[in-house]
């Protein structure tokens, strides 16, 4: 790995907190180095295993900060746990099934079209434009239909099998660099007319098992490259350190964010979209014209 280990513990920063809030962790790892002209090879065997142990801390992050979630989920997929509630909580593993199956289908199915558009700068950064565009749509239409009232809505536990299917398609788009996986699945469950906290709650809960099958199919090949000698001894101790950085940094993040989405309601993506367009439209000025 050319990068040092302040280029990795940035990027690791960057992907705990970008991943999350709905500005495209992806669409960052691809743009800002190419800005900065950091010695980053997008399309190098060990790039992407590398920024899917980032991703991996992430998803540890979000298994921590929602353990109570998670115990309870296990413990009725056991037969376990609060027999009221075990019903409800079933309901939810089938959703968080039927909302990961598109991803990982389209993840499995288009990886390598998905791995070439991942080296190309340029191409990120106008998703990141595109992206901006998505979450101001968003947030238009959930302001019309909140009519200034907080708390409308339905809440997670009236999600549908075809909300959940819906979101989940949403969430494919994210495989581009540039679009948001937190901002298409939540932007589109308020299309949903879930609640702004129910459709980020439900978002989260969707990042750990798609985070998840992704490490399970990327580590083994960093842990190879090592082995083969196509990446640099210190490889893995860079990713595992930038692991631990990245998953610090996205469990403040989610902390951050789950309290802004039930706070804040009108005007929600507002932020989001307007730092996308200007880093967008920026990065690609720059990108183009260099």
């Amino acid at each position: 790995m050319l990068l040092n280990f302040f280029q990795v513990i940035a990027l690791a920063i960057l992907q705990g907190v970008t991943e999350l809030f709905p500005v495209s962790s992806l669409g960052h790892a691809v743009v800002l180095p190419a800005l900065l002209i950091w010695p980053f090879d997008a399309k190098g065997p060990g790039m992407l295993p590398f920024l899917v142990i980032l991703h991996l801390g992430t998803a540890t992050a979000l298994l921590l900060f929602f353990w109570r979630d998670w115990i309870d989920l296990l413990l009725a997929a056991l037969g376990l746990g609060d027999p009221a509630e075990r019903p409800a909580l079933r309901r939810l593993i089938l959703m968080l099934i039927v909302g990961t199956v598109p991803a990982a289908l389209a993840g499995l199915l288009l990886n390598k079209l998905f791995r070439d558009l991942f080296g190309i700068p340029a191409f990120a950064a106008m998703m990141l434009i595109l992206n901006g565009v998505l979450l101001w749509v968003g947030d238009r239409k959930q302001r019309g239909r909140a009519g200034g009232t907080l708390g409308d809505g339905k809440p997670l536990g009236a999600l549908t099998f075809s909300d959940a299917l819906i979101i989940g398609l949403a969430q494919c788009t994210a495989l581009l660099p540039g679009i948001s996986r937190s901002g298409a699945t939540i932007v589109t469950g308020m299309g949903r007319r879930l609640t702004p906290d129910a459709a980020a709650h439900f978002s989260f809960l969707l990042a750990a098992p798609i985070i998840g099958g992704a490490a399970l199919l990327e580590v083994p090949k960093l842990l190879l490259a090592i082995h083969q000698g196509h990446a640099d001894a210190d490889y893995l101790t860079k990713s595992i350190i930038g692991g631990v950085v990245a998953g610090i940094a996205a469990f403040f993040s989610v902390w951050f964010l789950t309290r802004y989405f039930k706070t804040t309601e009108l005007k929600m993506m507002r932020p989001f979209a307007i730092y996308c367009f200007i880093l967008g439209i920026g990065a690609t000025a720059w990108l183009v014209l260099r």
